[in-house]
């Protein structure tokens, strides 16, 4: 198991004048992991990112990419990433091509710009053409191949999918894993919340600029009892399944050779079926957990509703203590 951490984020503020864009913000990404950075828009994902990078300087804690404070080390940390940014801007007059061969020589790399602009699938032909006559998914390819320069330690993707068809997903998520199996870390944030469910393995949940949660998937599911069905096709449904006993099952149906549990936790979705298949013939199965969409409204609804406690509770105190109005004998 890893247990190098690649970023280290420590009670990190931002201001920007009466705005806390970010408050008290602590978070660590380990090693070759692969973590999603989740949040509505508003919610401090963009100033984070921008600390990471070195773009904006923190108003009080520290953040560290691959052990290089980012407040004075940037340059250092931007040699070992890479980056592909939320609509990026590429030069115009300039071919997919050159790009990439730019980026190669300011790493000082020794890539081959035809095999990366083949891995992330840009047609070569159209990687000879002006970038300002690309697509949205032709300048995303193409961007994801500057990010993929030089063998980075940590490839740091937002908002990667935009833009990009089917095969354009299906081929980034197939880069990920390879670039994590070659030993990067992968800092992934999206609004694709699907595609962050099927590569990520923990995800990081901001809302008013604070830390709303941060787990696997299946963890935050199970913290917060969201529900998965399990349904089991089975021969002959028996007399008496008796899975009511199980922890963590809300609710048992049969409809014909049909057999659906409601599930609140993830463990007991796996003891339902073992004790279905003791005690009837099973011949098809199917879970439907709850998503990742759920899970985040739920997570960032909750912070809302806190804040706006929180928000009340204050100025109730400011009221509290305000002095009373003077008593001036008039009516």
């Amino acid at each position: 198991m890893n247990t190098a951490n690649t970023i280290v984020i420590n009670a990190l503020t931002r201001r920007f004048g009466n705005v806390v864009a970010v408050n008290d913000l602590s978070l660590t990404v380990e090693e070759g992991e692969i973590f999603g950075f989740l949040g509505p828009n508003g919610a401090g994902k963009s100033t984070t990112i921008n600390i990471l990078l070195g773009f904006l300087t923190p108003t009080s804690g520290s953040a560290k990419i691959l052990d290089h404070n980012v407040a004075t080390e940037s340059r250092a940390i931007r040699e070992r990433i890479g980056l592909l940014p939320e609509g990026y801007d590429a030069y115009e007059n300039l071919t997919g091509r050159e790009h990439i061969v730019s980026a190669i020589e300011t790493k000082h790399a020794d890539d081959d710009p035809d095999v990366i602009i083949e891995r992330v699938g840009l047609d070569p032909v159209d990687s000879r053409r002006a970038a300002g006559e690309y697509s949205k998914g032709m300048t995303q390819r193409m961007g994801l191949g500057i990010a993929l320069v030089g063998e980075p330690d940590l490839l740091i993707l937002d908002e990667p999918s935009s833009g990009l068809d089917p095969t354009g997903v299906k081929r980034l998520r197939q880069i990920i894993s390879e670039e994590v199996e070659r030993g990067a870390t992968v800092f992934f944030s999206s609004h694709v919340l699907d595609e962050v469910e099927r590569v990520c393995d923990r995800v990081g949940i901001m809302q008013n600029g604070t830390l709303a949660a941060v787990n696997s998937v299946d963890d935050l599911r199970s913290e917060l009892e969201v529900e998965s069905v399990v349904e089991a096709t089975v021969v002959h449904p028996p007399d008496d399944l008796s899975l009511g006993s199980i922890d963590g099952v809300i609710e048992v149906t049969i409809d014909g050779t049909a057999v659906r549990v409601r599930c609140a936790r993830p463990a007991a979705k796996m003891r339902a079926l073992r004790r279905i298949d003791n005690t009837a013939t099973v011949t098809d199965i199917a879970i439907e957990d709850g998503s990742l969409e759920t899970v985040f409204e739920a997570y960032t609804t909750r912070s809302t509703d806190e804040t706006t406690a929180s928000d009340a509770r204050a100025a109730r105190a400011d009221d509290a203590t305000e002095p009373a109005p003077e008593d001036t004998g008039s009516e």
